[in-house]
């Protein structure tokens, strides 16, 4: 069956005029994000990048002005109310807040918006496999996925990760995903393509 898959990985590939996807995967000890394999992947990334770069400056700032007040001898105690330090702690978080949110809006519609789709792939969670239909051809294409056992595990094979049947999507190529449940709540993950689905039934 998994000859079959690579057939029509090829054959979508011949098709669109494309070069086979390599998988990326995470190594040990990795602190960052793996490599990306779609612009929705880099931009969630620099989005990332630049959010952590002031909230760095951000957190420091604040732990250096509580340290000079935890280290501060001068201190006035019957002091009950002040409201301009009240309003400036108040609106100075809201407006960081309101930049985070804006440009993240932008990014999640960005994310979702697929006007004209080369290719609509159905997935279907069960429990402990996933279901696949490629649905843009003349006949449905459909398999089932399920994961590897420990004991059929080949030498170089991921514990955990490896499945008997590939999802394969060919690269340069807007895809779009109808990701359904037929039981329980699951969740679709392909972290180089930053894509998490949570499927419902």
């Amino acid at each position: 069956m998994k000859i079959f898959i690579y057939l029509i990985n090829f054959s979508i590939c011949l098709l669109f005029n494309l070069k086979l996807i390599y998988w990326d995967i995470s190594e040990i000890n990795q602190l960052s994000f793996q490599d990306t394999a779609s612009s929705n992947g880099d931009n969630l990334i620099f989005f990332h990048d630049e959010i952590m770069f002031y909230i760095i400056i951000i957190l420091v700032l604040v732990g250096w002005l509580l340290l000079c007040a935890l280290k501060n001898e001068y201190y006035h105690k019957f002091l009950l109310e002040n409201n301009t330090i009240e309003i400036i702690w108040t609106l100075i978080p809201a407006i960081i807040l309101i930049l985070i949110a804006i440009p993240s809006l932008f990014l999640l519609y960005s994310i979702d918006e697929n006007l004209e789709p080369s290719l609509i792939i159905k997935v279907v969670g069960h429990q402990w496999y996933w279901s696949y239909e490629y649905s843009n051809f003349l006949s449905i294409i459909e398999f089932d996925s399920y994961m590897t056992s420990t004991l059929d595990l080949e030498n170089g094979a991921f514990r955990l990760l490896e499945t008997d049947n590939d999802l394969i999507l060919p690269v340069n190529t807007d895809i779009k995903l109808i990701v359904s449940s037929a039981d329980v709540i699951h969740c679709w993950t392909v972290p180089s393509l930053g894509v998490k689905i949570d499927a419902i039934p």
